[in-house]
C-alpha cells in the first residue's frame, strides 16, 4: 500500500492571494474546536515540534477519539489516501499566517505583519509556496 505524505522541508507556505486579512489573527473559539483552532493552538504552542503530517493526524485522531492502540493501523490507513497538505489550511487561506516547515519538516507560524514572515518571504535558501486560494 502507497504511504502519502504532506510534509515539506525548507519550505515557507505564503498566506493565500485572496486573504482578507492584513496581519495573522486567531481562529475564534468555538463550543467544538475547528480545524483551524486545533491547528492554531498546536502550532503555537509547539513551534517545531510537529511535522504537517504528525500534526494532521493528531487532529484527524483526536476529532474522532481514537484510543493509542489503534493509532498505528489508523494512521497507516489515513495516509494510504492522499491528504490535503497545510496550503489549504485555513491558517494561511484566512487567518492571516505563513508557515514555516524547516528542514526536518517541522512546522511553526508568523503572522503576515512580522518581520520573521517578511524574512522568509527574502530568503533565497527556502522553497516559497502560495496557501490555496478560498475562491476559485
Amino acid at each position: 500500500m502507497k504511504i502519502h505524505t504532506t510534509n515539506y522541508v525548507d519550505t515557507f507556505i505564503e498566506v493565500a492571494k485572496d486573504t482578507g486579512v492584513s496581519k495573522g489573527n486567531i481562529p475564534p473559539k468555538r463550543a467544538r474546536k475547528t480545524v483551524a483552532e486545533m491547528q492554531y493552538e498546536l502550532i503555537a504552542q509547539f513551534p517545531y515540534k510537529y511535522t504537517s503530517d504528525e500534526l494532521l493526524f493528531k487532529i484527524y485522531a483526536e476529532r474522532n477519539t481514537l484510543v493509542q492502540d489503534v493509532y498505528e493501523e489508523a494512521k497507516r490507513i489515513f495516509f494510504s489516501k492522499g491528504q490535503a497538505c497545510l496550503r489549504a489550511s485555513p491558517l494561511p487561506k484566512k487567518y492571516g499566517f505563513g508557515i514555516h516547515c524547516d528542514h526536518e519538516g517541522k512546522v511553526a507560524l508568523y503572522g503576515m505583519e512580522t518581520k520573521e514572515y517578511l524574512h522568509f518571504l527574502n530568503d533565497t535558501n527556502i522553497k516559497k509556496v502560495k496557501a490555496m486560494k478560498s475562491n476559485r
